[in-house]
């Protein structure tokens, strides 16, 4: 029996603010093909262990030569979790992306976004288009989720526990709640977000996948095209199943060969 490798140690970057930022390296940057390392930005209320680890997608990226950096965004797993809303304006949470490959001496990365992540990957990509290379969109379209949420009715089942009209809401916040989410971190995460745009730079080459059944990245089709972009769509999976797809990891390391 193989052994799995030990779990790599938590690093931290400080961003422009103060805040910490934990990340995780995979592998040594300095070694491969020539390929940059594959920096992994996770969704809302999950955390990079839970959403990049735990489905395998580090050691797929591993198997297939490439290094990996994962990391916490603010408010999320182990790093600091600011409340109030200022705190995560996009270009903030772009910043902090940032500071991360500074810390970990990326000069140029490959990205794979999910979900929400991909507001803060496109955060990124208009404050440093220099330092990535290629993009997969995942689980993402160019409506942003939080857009169609009252915010009132968000803050109140955060922190009065009073179920909220829309059920997308119990459904995206119960999971973490259960996990032992920061609840004002969480609140403060959806005001700093709500209606952040999708809008990645036309020289970086960019690789949208979505599940049949995932509403969450509606009207990506005609994005894609809009942007010249191809579309991988994963059959029979929503938003949580798509991440666990085989399918899914394929496309996007034939995509950022």
């Amino acid at each position: 029996m193989i052994p799995s490798p030990a779990a790599a140690p938590v690093l931290h970057a400080e961003a422009g603010d103060g805040t910490l930022i934990a990340y995780r390296l995979h592998g040594d940057l300095a070694t491969g093909d020539g390929a940059p390392p594959v920096l992994l930005v996770h969704g809302f209320a999950s955390t990079a262990a839970v959403t990049w680890e735990g489905t395998g997608w580090v050691r797929a990226l591993q198997d297939a030569g490439r290094a990996v950096i994962t990391l916490d965004l603010r408010g999320h797993g182990e790093s600091d979790k600011p409340t109030t809303g200022d705190a995560y304006a996009p270009d903030r949470l772009g910043a902090d992306l940032v500071a991360v490959l500074d810390s970990a001496g990326a000069r140029v990365v490959d990205v794979i976004g999910y979900s929400m992540g991909n507001r803060v990957v496109s955060a990124l990509c208009e404050l440093a288009p220099d330092r990535v290379r290629r993009v997969v969109v995942g689980g993402a379209g160019p409506s942003e989720l939080f857009a169609t949420w009252s915010l009132d009715e968000a803050r109140a089942y955060l922190i009065d526990d009073v179920p909220p009209r829309n059920p997308l809401i119990t459904e995206v916040l119960s999971p973490a709640l259960r996990a032992g989410a920061d609840r004002e971190a969480l609140l403060a995460c959806i005001e700093g977000v709500q209606g952040a745009p999708l809008a990645i730079p036309g020289a970086i080459p960019v690789l949208f996948v979505a599940g049949e059944e995932d509403p969450v990245p509606r009207g990506v089709q005609q994005l894609a095209l809009d942007w010249g972009s191809d579309l991988v769509t994963i059959p029979g999976r929503d938003h949580i199943s798509t991440l666990t797809a085989r399918a899914f990891k394929d496309a996007a390391i034939d995509f950022l060969a």
